[in-house]
């Protein structure tokens, strides 16, 4: 037998085989090199996780125990390996659970697949047990997706969907699945990956002439200053950034979601930006002459007041999705494309430059704000703990290699100031959405995407109560997870805005916790509780050292600020250092 008649023979036995809907959504993960699940089973979903007990020894399934935990860790995997996250989740409450985590995922571009289980088509629209309409429900907060009422849509819908969710600005798809489509035998003639899409483009066309026109700016300023998002990070360009912001002499700060895409310490790395970033960064977006923006999106939280920000300043802005250019600042170039093509375009054509006076300028503000702020955080003369000096402590420990991911508080501010990171991918938090609970899943799934990495998750007393049943996930698979609880027995950042805004006010933000360390002995998970200065490293090391997962907490002070801050309604430059500065 030939060549020819073998690859015809072949085609014809793939052509012959038949397999469930469930089978083809497997197939489809395989074929999409996909080997961790995160998920939770339920009776809509039921066949596919049948289908899932054939192919458990190629894919590993995550069991959650709450479907929010399942699309965090989901997260936490993407973001920690620059892959696709999958979930699955079957239908109506399961289903809703998900929307909190696609928002998160929708808003801080992360590529997830999810997939849920639907009733019978033919009930579709009676209000069926379990019945939700999740298409409808999900449209804002997902990039696409779809539901499937046929077997034999399968492979090409998931096809499509790991496309669109990885590629351009990734994000969150979800493909909702009937049963019937899932218990449904069909002819599977094999899977073909996507690669394109009529009528959509992840990838702007890059227009030359932009670049000239950012490259004679860049090259034409005087108090030229960099702002970077994770655009860089999502767009492998790191390599291409730092040669881009070194030929220029050019000084560079990262918004909370584009940290760790150059080591903190990269000489001309200037600090973070935002509403509790550095001093420097955020008071000389006032003052610089052209600022480019590279990979984000002019957050709220970086510009405070649009009318006070960066007035002075031409605007250039580097980005993939078209429709962040001049969405809230008016650039004045606007260069569409992938950062790691744009950049080295723009590199090959900016002038081999050093600007000494300009960055003494942001050395000048560093040396302002350790002396206001940083002292006391980081070296407290007061008896109780700082977050600070934790996060200071932790920096020596890990020699900045730890993935670190954050919850949502004042912890997660402290975590992003103090943190020190060497690598990418190193800052795992939820930044525009915000989501309290999002830390101890995230770091699950961080833990399984980059396995030979320390993963440490941060969390306050407030954030770890919202998702605090996943130790039920680490008590089973045994992820080599650090949970380091900063209590300071209040919902930290909420107290901090009622004593500086609201009078002292305190409503509702005293909270109670459970003994946290016995909460996770009841999950065999080893941990111990400190409040002295003289224990913390010893403690911190224990957890470090130890085989497995481990739960620290650290009691530290109850009405301690994090500062500096802009305050709401107020423009960049306005940024205070301490309380009495407003």
């Amino acid at each position: 037998m030939d060549t020819l008649e073998l690859k015809k023979q072949k085609a014809e036995e793939v052509k012959s085989v038949t397999i469930s809907g469930g089978a083809a959504v497997l197939e489809a993960f395989l074929a999409e090199d996909v080997d961790t699940i995160f998920g939770y089973p339920g009776g809509a979903i039921m066949p596919i996780y049948d289908a899932l007990y054939d192919y458990n020894e190629r894919v590993k399934h995550i069991l959650v125990r709450h479907e929010q935990g399942a699309i965090h860790a989901a997260q936490g995997f993407a973001r920690a390996s620059g892959r696709t996250g999958v979930v699955f989740a079957t239908s109506g409450p399961a289903a809703t659970n998900l929307v909190t985590g696609l928002a998160d995922a929708m808003i801080d571009s992360t590529p997830l697949v999810c997939v849920t289980g639907q009733v019978f088509a033919h009930l579709l629209g009676t209000d069926a047990f379990q019945e939700t309409d999740i298409i409808n429900i999900t449209t804002p907060v997902t990039k696409w997706n779809y539901q499937v009422t046929d077997a034999k849509e399968i492979p090409a819908v998931l096809a499509k969907a790991f496309h669109i969710a990885g590629s351009g600005r990734p994000g969150p798809v979800l493909i909702d699945i009937t049963k019937n489509a899932q218990l449904q035998m069909f002819e599977y003639s094999g899977y073909t990956k996507c690669n394109h899409i009529r009528s959509y483009r992840p990838k702007p066309i890059v227009r030359k002439k932009y670049i000239e026109e950012a490259a004679k700016l860049i090259n034409e300023a005087k108090k030229p200053f960099v702002i970077f998002g994770q655009g860089v990070i999502l767009g492998k360009a790191e390599k291409e950034f730092i040669k881009f912001i070194e030929k220029g002499g050019l000084p560079a700060a990262w918004t909370i979601m584009g940290m760790s895409a150059i080591p903190t310490d990269h000489p001309l790395g200037v600090g973070m930006l935002g509403m509790h970033g550095n001093y420097g960064p955020n008071l000389l977006t006032n003052e610089c002459d052209v600022l480019i923006a590279i990979g984000m999106r002019f957050d709220d939280r970086v510009t405070g007041r649009l009318d006070k920000y960066a007035r002075q300043a031409k605007i250039i802005h580097l980005d993939i999705d078209p429709a962040e250019i001049d969405k809230n600042v008016k650039a004045t170039v606007g260069v569409w494309g992938d950062c790691k093509e744009t950049l080295p375009m723009l590199t090959e054509l900016i002038d081999q430059k050093i600007y000494p006076q300009w960055l003494q300028q942001f050395k000048d503000c560093m040396i302002k704000e350790e002396a206001k702020v940083m002292k006391e955080e980081l070296n407290p003369t007061k008896d109780e703990l700082t977050m600070g000096e934790v996060i200071n402590l932790l920096n020596e420990l890990t020699k900045g290699d730890a993935i670190i991911v954050t919850d949502v508080g004042q912890h997660q501010m402290v975590a992003c100031r103090y943190a020190k990171m060497n690598q990418s991918k190193s800052n795992i938090t939820s930044g525009g959405l915000g989501t309290m609970g999002f830390a101890l899943p995230a770091a699950i799934g961080a833990k399984y995407g980059a396995p030979e990495r320390t993963v440490v998750a941060v969390i306050g007393d407030g954030g770890i109560q919202m998702t605090i049943q996943e130790l039920g996930t680490i008590m089973q698979f045994k992820p080599d997870v650090k949970i380091l609880i900063l209590n300071n027995s209040f919902l930290g950042m909420v107290r901090q805005w009622q004593e500086l805004f609201h009078q002292n006010r305190y409503s509702f933000v005293n909270i109670t916790s459970p003994d946290f360390v016995q909460v996770a002995k009841g999950y065999y998970i080893d941990g111990q509780s400190v409040n002295e200065r003289s224990k913390l490293k010893g403690a911190l090391e224990t957890m470090l050292n130890h085989k497995g997962s481990y739960l620290l907490e650290v009691k530290v002070g109850k009405e301690n600020n994090v500062f500096p801050m802009v305050p709401q309604g107020r423009g960049v430059s306005e940024i205070i250092l301490c309380k009495e500065d407003l």
